[in-house]
């Protein structure tokens, strides 16, 4: 089986031979395609079209075609819809054949939600070779642990060697460091013989600041009137926006048919400047439901930092979503975060009150925060309501590649919990996290308490890579800890390679003494959420959660077949001496049964109505 996503821009192979060339240069008069490589070699000029547009039908390329675009005469740039660019994002773009490769997957229709445990995961550290390839020897492992879905950091062609991905500006294009389109291709096939989903990062709030050419010959690409920390903001809703629209749309389609993804992690939605009637990401989940979703089961997950339940809603009579599947929950994180690591700075000052009591509320309802004023952000409200929505709409975790990354030594919080000596506490809050309800999500290597850190690092050359290192560095002057510069220039630096070489896992930590408790602890409680919870999360429902004692915390959920999910944690250093008697069956506990519940112990049980 082939498969290919037609597109009205980029560069396309003809069946009876040669290639068609477009390219939509709104701010340009006059367009040449260069071709360095390949059967016909030279410039050539474009014929410009309506609307902006430029195309040029060559006689003679094939797969050995390397071209890009003049333009005015000036610059050369690459294609912005390259399908691959193999010398890096500065250089020339490679014409491609997606229909020469043989997908083996034709019986694959993915999951259903409900099945998601998602691994978050970058492919360059990841393993040590850091390649598509070499990902495909982890997924056993991953099958093993209890794993339905591996979720891969933004892979779009970004400057350099190195990075996380969030700085791509060649959307189309497989970043070349990881491997060529097919190797791709190969990852997510392997993925599906094995029974996993495979989701990809996307981001399409903002171009890096590297290699992104569109000003030069698209200035209405972006928004000059609104500016964000990347720039001016992308152009949603203005004069000819039209094909901005349909460039990011053409993207998400693009992954999800050629390269058969089974959904998209879509990046900070929060920072996407739309006022039209209808958003962007709204017709993009329309485009992606009315196209390879009526299918398969396709699956969109955002980030949204402003906790907007508005795009999650279901279906009355099917309970399938009406747009996205789920949303990044962060709630449940900070609120376990601060009492794993007594961190109040930043954003977890909004969870240094009352930790407990909103770490069950996350868990239950969805979000924390739900429209209540939050100190961190001056008391304004934040958050809209989430009790409607059932507990597959938040897709949950105790550490994700921002949380990790973005502290100054990417220190994972396996590790702040062994600093504070709240191991305890950690498995306790993991328990939790994983037998609710809502999709768990694991940040690579937090399943064996992984000794490496996830650095921030990147690839950058010149001024640029001297303002990011520097930048880096003083964002953290505010804390109290950083307040020495001494300090601050102990941060790693992220343009040097030691620190993308550090931030690698080492699978061999798995089997060794400190690690292996960890890998069985998340082992078996990943069982028992397939064995008991998944054939019954179908039509769960939104819980409810009390707070009593010092740390006593009691959740359920009704689920699909008339049980009910009952979960019993004590988050406290001292025994809870009353807790109530378990209700029906006792598919995980923690710690010994009695009538006492010991510190940081947890219980789920199957209550038959």
């Amino acid at each position: 089986m082939n498969r290919v996503h037609e597109m009205p821009f980029g560069a396309q192979l003809l069946p009876g031979g040669g290639a068609r060339f477009r390219l939509w240069a709104p701010s340009a008069q006059r367009v040449e395609l260069i071709r360095s490589a390949g059967p016909d070699v030279g410039a050539a000029t474009m014929q410009p079209l309506s609307d902006g547009w430029f195309e040029l039908t060559v006689a003679r390329a094939d797969t050995q075609t390397r071209y890009a675009f003049r333009v005015d005469g000036g610059a050369t740039v690459p294609d912005p819809a390259s399908r691959w660019n193999p010398q890096d994002v500065h250089a020339t773009s490679a014409l491609t054949n997606p229909l020469v490769y043989e997908w083996p997957d034709a019986a694959w229709r993915g999951r259903p939600w409900h099945e998601a445990v998602i691994y978050e995961l970058h492919v360059g550290c990841l393993t040590s070779e850091g390649s598509f390839l070499a990902a495909i020897e982890r997924l056993d492992d991953l099958v093993a642990l209890g794993v339905t879905a591996i979720e891969l950091m933004p892979v779009a062609d970004f400057p350099g060697r190195r990075g996380w991905g969030y700085d791509g500006v060649l959307p189309f294009a497989p970043e070349a460091a990881y491997g060529p389109p097919d190797d791709l291709k190969r990852l997510v096939a392997a993925a599906h013989e094995r029974g996993l989903m495979v989701l990809l990062d996307v981001v399409y709030n903002h171009f890096g600041p590297d290699g992104n050419y569109l000003h030069v010959y698209a200035q209405r690409f972006f928004n000059a009137d609104v500016q964000t920390p990347w720039g001016a903001a992308i152009n949603f809703d203005g004069a000819m926006s039209r094909m901005v629209r349909d460039f990011f749309i053409h993207n998400a389609l693009y992954w999800i048919e050629e390269f058969h993804f089974d959904g998209l992690r879509i990046d900070a939605v929060h920072a996407m400047h739309d006022g039209s009637a209808l958003h962007f990401i709204d017709e993009l989940a329309q485009a992606v439901r009315a196209g390879p979703g009526r299918k398969r089961h396709v699956h969109i997950v955002l980030e949204n930092d402003v906790n907007d339940a508005r795009r999650l809603g279901r279906d009355a009579a099917t309970g399938e979503p009406l747009l996205a599947s789920a949303q990044w929950n962060d709630d449940v994180h900070h609120a376990l975060h601060v009492m794993v690591s007594g961190e109040t700075d930043g954003y977890y000052i909004d969870f240094a009150t009352e930790p407990q009591r909103l770490f069950g509320r996350a868990l239950a309802e969805g979000f924390a925060y739900q429209g209540q004023p939050s100190v961190f952000r001056h008391g304004k409200p934040h958050g809209t309501p989430s009790t409607q929505l059932p507990p597959l709409a938040f897709v949950n975790s105790t550490q994700t590649h921002d949380q990790v990354g973005n502290r100054a030594f990417g220190d994972r919080i396996a590790a702040l919990a062994a600093e504070q000596n709240r191991e305890q506490a950690l498995r306790a809050f993991v328990a939790c996290v994983l037998l609710s309800p809502s999709p768990p999500m694991l940040f690579m290597g937090e399943e064996y308490a992984a000794s490496t850190p996830f650095l921030y690092f990147c690839d950058f050359e010149g001024e640029l890579a001297q303002a990011v290192t520097g930048g880096r560095r003083n964002e953290f002057g505010r804390f109290k800890r950083f307040s020495d510069p001494a300090v601050r220039n102990r941060i790693p630096d992220p343009n040097h390679p030691d620190t993308f070489e550090r931030s690698k896992l080492k699978w061999a930590e798995r089997t060794t003494v400190a690690h292996a408790p960890w890998l069985a602890l998340y082992t078996e409680l990943l069982t028992i959420r397939r064995e008991h919870l998944m054939p019954r999360l179908a039509a769960a429902k939104s819980g409810v959660f009390q707070v009593s004692g010092a740390g006593l915390l009691a959740l359920q959920w009704p689920l699909g077949d008339g049980c009910t999910l009952h979960l019993l944690a004590n988050l406290a250093d001292t025994p809870a001496p009353q807790a109530p008697s378990p209700s029906g069956l006792i598919v995980y506990h923690s710690h010994p049964l009695g009538d006492a519940l010991p510190p940081w112990s947890v219980r789920a049980s199957l209550q038959q109505l």
